[in-house]
């Protein structure tokens, strides 16, 4: 059996585990999630306890057997406390607006772009050059702050664009003149 999958997950109080149609269906008041099942896989719930079993011993089985763990990891830490990204804009002029539920962003084009906000995420703007993304589906979150970042990545000479928080942007040495 895979060594990640061998302990048992802890259910939080205020979770719900169930299991419809080959599905992990893990709900609370913030939300939903549903995790997919490999079919040589079994899942156990008792006592505020979710046990991931392998049918056979075969390295696909023992791989999603992982996988899966993770996954149902993932959901139950987004709900009890959610995940977030912080991205930065930086460059001159860059900057980004609330406009409703959705944004705007303004990041040397010629016009300003507009972002629309997805369902089950929060965008929040502070000041006029961070965007926080927040909710509880890690892969969502993720996903929505790479399209965001997307929008204008930044640049290897100057630093300019749309960055996350903590990325380290490698400047290059740009062309020297001739003599």
């Amino acid at each position: 059996m895979a060594k990640i999958s061998n302990k048992p997950i802890v259910i939080p109080a205020g979770v719900n585990c169930s299991l419809e149609n080959n599905q992990i269906v893990i709900s609370n008041p913030k939300g939903q999630l549903r995790v997919d099942l490999h079919p040589g896989l079994q899942i156990d719930i008792k006592d505020n306890q979710l046990v991931v079993n392998q049918l056979n011993e075969t390295n696909a089985t023992k791989a999603f057997a992982g996988l899966v763990k993770s996954l149902v990891k993932n959901a139950l830490e987004g709900l009890t406390n959610g995940y977030s990204k912080t991205l930065k804009l930086v460059g001159t002029g860059y900057r980004v607006a609330a406009t409703g539920k959705n944004l705007s962003l303004t990041v040397g084009f010629s016009h300003p772009v507009a972002f629309e906000t997805p369902a089950n995420v929060t965008l929040a703007v502070e000041g006029t050059d961070t965007i926080k993304v927040s909710g509880f589906d890690k892969q969502l979150v993720g996903q929505v702050a790479a399209n965001i970042r997307k929008i204008r990545p930044p640049e290897p000479y100057k630093g300019k664009g749309i960055r996350y928080e903590d990325e380290v942007v490698r400047k290059k040495a740009g062309k020297t003149a001739a003599k």
